[in-house]
């Protein structure tokens, strides 16, 4: 539902672009569930004439070419309801039915309830498309002063037997639900309709869904469109029939106030609102708006993961990806995030190299909280870190001790296609392979999101591997001459223990094995008759206790 501040909220995020996982143009209030035509995606939100967002990825939004209503054309009926009204319509939904899409809609005037909630069709949702016409089928319920509820914030919802259920309402008089006809998309019975009501309090942008044997009502309390100072959280609760009674996780009635809290203000993501649920491929989307503490609350659309537990209850989540230990395999050239070089130091470049099972291709992976990660190289432990902190379009990629600042957090957001798109959470430019190269060697790089692969990547979890994880990093080893010639090069040990066997092993770019060699114990000095073309190589020094590995640059 939409108050006072929003439109100056919108206008300001519109100005003062910030960082954000999600692409593009995100400024929007009260989004509508995503709903799917082709390869576009889209939400209708609250403006003039009724907003619209796009997007080919679910990362990516633009601003649909044109709103629902072009040039404040929108319905005379619509006036005769509300006097006053001007054109910006709240709170829109969209639903696919009978070979259309319906988008329902409200309009009202701040703090009043004579309200009005209409059906607009469209057989397409591309403008583009010699079909593509709005047609206005009417009001679907209206409210005045005196009346029970306030006809704002509708929301549809298709059960699996066939029937429609429509909920709607605000603070004002609480949150009904009533049966819709499936064919026309308006009240079963007319005006004699039954209404139920189903939650109470300062609540209102209801949402149904069913799951299993339940229908579980979302909704949110507190209040919104206050920028900063917004307390919206959403709720839930669930019932055997979609009429109630909803309850919570510990059997209080959404009608007498209760309400398990689902998500609420946490870091910059203040007051999130207006529940929208998309499911595809097995991924559940949970959709909403919320006001960004760092971008003076503007207004943005959000979208979180939505998983459900044994016992049946939805949870929400801005983590994407569990914490863990992973390869990172870019989508376009197939090789993986490496430390290059594997000596795990401060200031190595983090580059694409081929999988070789190596410690330095493996990094742990951490939630930090609000779709927040580090990436820490499980060889040596040191930080993804973007050189100088640099937001920049071409700033590298390198290791650096933690420190906790936004350059050394990244923000993980699943594309449609399940990659993934790592953003800097220090002005929200992404990882790419830079010129989409697929050269081992590569260094990686920030970049504006432009939707290559080079720009995606996928986690997986290391199943083999060619260098020990229990031991220690063998410290003091040095490989010389450097560069290498083609006949062999000197493994140095140092100070390591002389009472174990030691394997050199030496790969390609590729992954290959091309030479290995073993020693005896107490040998310290190595010499390795590796005669190989010219190129480069890593090599891995492995004993029981450790291992080191390097590389090399044979001439």
């Amino acid at each position: 539902m939409i108050r006072a501040l929003l439109l100056a909220l919108l206008l300001l995020g519109a100005q003062l672009p910030r960082a954000y996982a999600l692409q593009g143009l995100t400024g929007v209030h009260d989004p509508s569930t995503i709903v799917k035509e082709g390869n576009k995606y889209w939400i209708f939100a609250t403006g003039q004439g009724i907003y619209s967002l796009y997007s080919t990825d679910l990362v990516n939004w633009t601003p649909g070419p044109r709103a629902v209503f072009v040039n404040n054309a929108y319905p005379a009926w619509i006036n005769t309801r509300v006097p006053g009204f001007q054109g910006n319509f709240w709170a829109p939904e969209c639903i696919f039915m009978n070979g259309k899409y319906y988008l329902y809609y409200s309009c009202s005037t701040f703090g009043s309830k004579v309200s009005a909630m209409g059906l607009a069709t469209n057989v397409t949702l591309d403008p583009t498309s010699p079909n593509y016409r709005w047609v206005d089928e009417g009001e679907v319920l209206s409210s005045t002063a005196s009346s029970q509820a306030n006809a704002i914030d509708p929301a549809v919802f298709k059960d699996p037997n066939g029937d429609v259920w429509f909920s709607y309402g605000s603070f004002f008089g609480g949150i009904r639900i009533l049966p819709l006809n499936p064919t026309t998309g308006k009240p079963l019975n007319g005006t004699g309709t039954q209404q139920y009501a189903v939650a109470n309090g300062n609540v209102e942008a209801a949402y149904l869904t069913k799951r299993g044997s339940f229908y579980y009502l979302f909704v949110n309390r507190g209040s919104c469109c206050q920028g900063i100072n917004s307390t919206y959280q959403v709720q839930v609760g669930r019932a055997a029939s979609p009429t109630g009674p909803f309850l919570d996780q510990n059997g209080a009635d959404l009608n007498q106030n209760g309400g398990t809290v689902l998500l609420s203000s946490a870091g910059r993501y203040i007051g999130p609102g207006h529940t929208g649920i998309f499911e595809e491929n097995g991924v559940g989307y949970f959709s909403h708006h919320f006001y960004d503490g760092e971008d003076n609350g503007a207004p943005k659309l959000g979208i979180a993961k939505l998983t459900w537990t044994a016992t049946g209850w939805p949870t929400i989540s801005r983590d994407w990806v569990a914490s863990g230990r992973y390869e990172i395999k870019n989508q376009n050239s197939g090789l993986i995030w490496d430390a290059w070089g594997c000596t795990g130091v401060s200031g190595q470049m983090i580059a694409q190299g081929a999988p070789a099972g190596l410690n330095c291709q493996r990094w742990d992976v951490t939630a930090l909280g609000n779709g927040e990660y580090k990436i820490m190289s499980a060889l040596g432990g040191l930080a993804a870190d973007v050189a100088g902190c640099s937001p920049d379009n071409g700033a590298k990629l390198q290791l650096s001790a933690y420190n906790g600042l936004a350059c050394q957090r990244f923000r993980l957001e699943p594309a449609a296609d399940g990659s993934l798109v790592i953003a800097s959470a220090n002005g929200n430019r992404v990882v790419e392979v830079p010129f989409a190269s697929t050269t081992a060697g590569q260094q990686l790089a920030l970049w504006d999101y432009n939707g290559c692969a080079c720009q995606r990547w996928t986690l997986a979890t290391p199943t083999t591997t060619t260098a020990t994880t229990a031991g220690k990093f063998l410290l003091g080893v040095s490989v010389y001459p450097v560069p290498v010639t083609g006949t062999g090069f000197t493994v140095e040990l140092g100070a390591q223990a002389k009472a174990e066997v030691t394997q050199v092993t030496v790969y390609d770019l590729r992954g290959q094995r091309v030479h290995q060699q073993q020693f005896a114990r107490q040998q310290t000095t190595l010499q390795v008759a590796a005669k190989l073309p010219p190129g480069m190589y890593l090599v891995q020094v492995q004993q029981e206790s450790g291992w080191f590995t390097q590389k090399i640059n044979i001439l």
